[in-house]
């Protein structure tokens, strides 16, 4: 191990930068990540509880009782790997990876489940008869399909008939009477059983799976009082399947009373059934069995539901909500997400070629640029992507399609860290080099000529330093310090108020912007300053400092510093062209309709691939969808999406809607293929866009107070002022193109904002620095001097991330071309405006600012130094 100075420290770091790789690689080997299922594939639902009808709250805490009630549905339901979270207060999100058909996960998800037991009363009337015809041998005409009969213990037993029997019956003659003839002469039906002996008693009337209207008495029995449910095969019979319900508690007494009272009627009256009701619909009125005794009824507390047309799937819903109970809350479905398992791999097979290739060509600039130091920061950038993606699974952070544009953004700032740290390298190397020249001319004599001499002659001497590439390294990482901190720290802010007051897609924008951050100072601050520092410490390196790519500014800049091009003569010009700018985008919206996502607005999306061989264009398919008999059916927005997809935009339609939907397109095409189906209710609509609004415009207001904190105010206004340039000049060019404007459009605002607040921050950080060494230039002259001095590193910063967003266009598919383009728009923008809009406002600002000049306040820290020094010398020595 080395003993020179500050060997300890290198070791150190070089360890903590070893440890955090060999964490970040175990969390990304051995823990799955969790994909979002726009990119995996599956249905997503998004519930909210509503305050139930006996005054419970939808609180926090009866939620959570829902989601719980909920898993056990699910978990019946087989689906694999299945997540329920509550989501702020009365929110819970259902995410079903592998389902593909929304609509039964809905019907069974969805349902409040208020389950309960009624007792039977009668059969309202209908059109006012009063009469009841009955069917031959004396039995009721609606006799139910399903019985209620205490469990089998496998023998064939039959139940003696009373007067006449059910089974003589035949079941055309029950559809005569069910349909108003067998010699009624197309009268109107009567009611098919007598109707309640005291109106008051009823509490609902519903009708039972054939339409038979029933009058309930009060609830008997809750649904919690269920213990369990069961399908299985008739254990009787052997064939067919059955339900076997078991009750705990005081329900077991309870339906042993329930059962009791309905065998006092005869068989075939619909007083002899008990209605089980879900959600105030019937989804079983099960007759007692004969064998069951009048107030006796079914001891044991167990039954078994038989039905003629049980299948295994339809015993086995049924089991579900039975066992499931009763929920303490409704729920409302206000969001619904369904995304073919082809887009999800498509989209990740896309995004990981473009990552790849971005990242590969980006590194390959950087290492053009700044040679061994740049190839060295591309190994940095590989290992930021290692830990960023270790983090994200360690953290059990969920990775989705608008997320990965946080990581595109952290990309972005690992390198730009990386380019603002070797820029000032090399302005130390330089400064070096011009020092050590100097002191030559002045007849010095090298360091390294008078090693030999010791002692104070040779601490006296003064000796000819010849540059290092350590020291000019590591000043430069210290000067840059201020810059790298101000950016990933307004990016921190953003990211964190996305998190806490916005949801969905942009929530988790914000998740995955402050892992890719932090993981990108961590990148730039510590891995790439041990593999650095490791290199320019190599004899090879300091006998050949050009091959580091530190030994000089570089030509462009050399020419920029050399000419000092009078960028600010133009800002009068540069402030007239973004005003003019800005008036166009703004008459966007009223000239041309803007196309909200449905994120914002409410509706639904549905995505078709047709495999069929039939073409179909979009005014064809336009004109199919029109002619259906939906609401807004001619008002659809259907547009091309991706390569000959067809995407339909409605409103809040119903399943059926959605299917007659699909079969229209895939009559006139041969077949189509459903890839993504979205829902969102209006509420959540609102909701969406109102948080996503108030998030940013929270997010801009706390980083103009905190760079107003760091710099001055005029220079947080400004920043602002040149934020909202960019963004109302991408919003405006999305308006004029027709675009949709969603929460992948919204992720490429928020990313774009991020590059352009650090464009800004490193200007306005150069500003101070310069402004602190020079109390005689004007401030004009000053910022002129900052804009050339950091044009280099925003060019190689722009020209990095331009590669990468480049192969996200080309290569990212239709779900990120969007957002793809957005942010190439953004960013070309984003450098302009820093230029050309927040440098000229914060000179015009600078008449009202009052704050303290930079070095007006070095003056005063350096004046207070020496008067603390004068202190602390005065106070010395011994007290007699």
């Amino acid at each position: 191990m080395s003993s020179q100075t500050g060997a300890g420290v290198r070791w150190t770091r070089a360890l903590i930068a070893l440890l955090v790789i060999l964490v970040a690689f175990g969390a990304a080997w051995f823990i799955p990540p969790r994909l979002g299922l726009d990119l995996s594939g599956g249905t997503q639902i998004v519930l909210e509880t509503q305050d139930g009808a006996d005054g419970t709250e939808a609180t926090s805490e009866n939620t959570d009782k829902v989601v719980e009630v909920l898993r056990q549905r699910i978990d019946r339901l087989g689906v694999a790997e299945s997540t329920l979270s509550r989501s702020g207060e009365n929110r819970i999100i259902v995410e079903l990876p592998g389902v593909q058909d929304p609509a039964e996960a809905a019907e069974i998800v969805g349902q409040t489940a208020q389950l309960s037991f009624h007792p039977v009363l009668g059969v309202a009337s209908q059109a006012g008869q009063g009469g009841m015809p009955q069917a031959p041998g004396g039995d009721f005409a609606n006799a139910p399909a399903d019985e209620a009969r205490a469990p089998s213990d496998g023998a064939d037993e039959e139940a003696p008939a009373e007067g006449g029997g059910t089974p003589e019956v035949t079941q055309e003659q029950m559809e005569e009477l069910l349909n108003g003839q067998g010699g009624q002469g197309g009268m109107p039906q009567a009611p098919a059983g007598p109707s309640a002996e005291n109106p008051e008693d009823v509490a609902l009337t519903l009708p039972d799976q054939d339409g038979t209207m029933l009058q309930l008495g009060e609830t008997f029995i809750q649904g919690d009082s269920v213990s369990s449910a069961d399908a299985a095969l008739d254990s009787a019979t052997g064939a067919g399947w059955v339900v076997n319900v078991s009750f705990r508690g005081e329900g077991r007494d309870q339906w042993q009373e329930l059962t009791g009272q309905a065998a006092c009627y005869q068989e075939g009256d619909p007083r002899r059934r008990v209605a089980i009701v879900l959600d105030d619909q019937i989804i079983s009125a099960p007759q007692v069995t004969a064998e069951t005794a009048c107030e006796v009824g079914m001891a044991g507390g167990q039954t078994t539901i038989s039905g003629q047309d049980f299948t295994s799937e339809s015993a086995n819903e049924l089991a579900v909500l039975i066992e499931g109970g009763s929920l303490p809350l409704p729920v409302t479905e206000v969001q619904r997400q369904t995304v073919g398992p082809t887009l999800g791999a498509a989209a990740i097979e896309a995004s990981a070629i473009a990552a790849v290739l971005g990242i590969a060509f980006t590194a390959l600039y950087i290492t053009l640029v700044y040679r061994l130091a740049g190839f060295l920061a591309s190994v940095a950038l590989g290992v930021y992507t290692l830990i960023a993606y270790g983090a994200l699974v360690a953290l059990g952070a969920t990775l989705t399609l608008p997320g990965l544009a946080g990581f595109v953004l952290a990309i972005g700032m690992a390198i730009d860290a990386n380019v603002l740290i070797f820029e000032r390298a090399r302005e130390e190397y330089q400064r070096q080099q011009k020092t050590y020249k100097a002191n030559k001319s002045a007849g010095m004599k090298d360091a390294a000529e008078g090693q030999a001499e010791t002692g104070a002659l040779a601490r006296r001497r003064r000796r000819a330093v010849p540059p290092s590439l350590e020291k000019a390294f590591v000043q430069g990482t210290q000067k840059a310090w201020s810059a790298v901190l101000d950016t990933n720290v307004t990016t921190l802010l953003a990211a964190g108020l996305l998190f806490f007051f916005a949801s969905g897609t942009v929530q988790g924008f914000g998740v995955t912007l402050s892992i890719g951050t932090i993981a990108s100072m961590i990148s730039a601050l510590l891995i790439a300053r041990v593999f650095v520092e490791w290199a320019v410490r190599r004899s090879v390196v300091k006998k050949h400092p050009a091959i580091t790519g530190l030994n000089g500014v570089g030509r462009v800049r050399s020419w920029l510093v050399e000419k000092n091009p009078q960028l600010m003569d133009f800002r009068r010009v540069g402030l007239i062209v973004a005003a003019l700018v800005v008036v166009a985008a703004i008459a966007a919206p009223m000239v041309r309709t803007p196309n909200w996502g449905v994120e914002f607005t409410g509706g639904r999306v549905l995505e078709y691939e047709i495999t069929g061989e039939q073409d179909l264009s979009v005014d064809e398919a336009r004109d199919v969808i029109g002619a259906l008999d939906f609401p807004g059916a001619d008002t659809a927005v259907v547009q091309e999406s991706g390569d000959g997809d067809i995407s339909v935009r409605t409103g809040n339609i119903s399943d059926p809607d959605a299917a007659a939907v699909a079969e229209s397109l895939d009559e006139a095409t041969g077949g189509v293929e459903l890839v993504s189906d979205e829902l969102i209710g209006p509420s959540m609509g609102d909701e969406l866009r109102n948080r996503a609004l108030i998030a940013l415009g929270a997010a801009l207001a706390l980083q103009m107070v905190y760079l107003a904190w760091r710099f001055r105010w005029s220079f947080g206004l400004s920043t602002m002022l040149s934020l909202a340039f960019n963004m109302v000049l991408v919003i405006g060019l999305f308006i004029w193109l027709g675009k949709p404007i969603d929460g992948v459009f919204l992720a490429a605002i928020l990313s774009v904002i991020g590059f352009t607040v650090n464009d800004t921050v490193v200007v306005f950080d150069r500003v101070r620095d310069e402004w602190a060494r020079d109390d005689k230039s004007s401030f004009k002259e000053i910022a002129n001097r900052a804009v050339i001095n950091t044009l280099p590193r925003t060019v190689n910063t722009t020209v990095g991330a331009l590669i990468i967003l480049s192969f996200l266009t080309f290569l990212g598919g239709a779900s990120l071309q969007d957002f793809s383009i957005a942010m190439l728009v953004g960013l070309t923008t984003g450098v302009v405006s820093t230029v050309f809009v927040a440098v000229p406002l914060a000179i015009w600002l600078q008449r009202w600012d009052r704050t303290a000049a930079p070095h007006v306040l070095k003056e005063r820290k350096a004046k207070q130094k020496v008067a603390a020094k004068a202190a602390r010398d005065a106070d010395d020595g011994a007290v007699v």
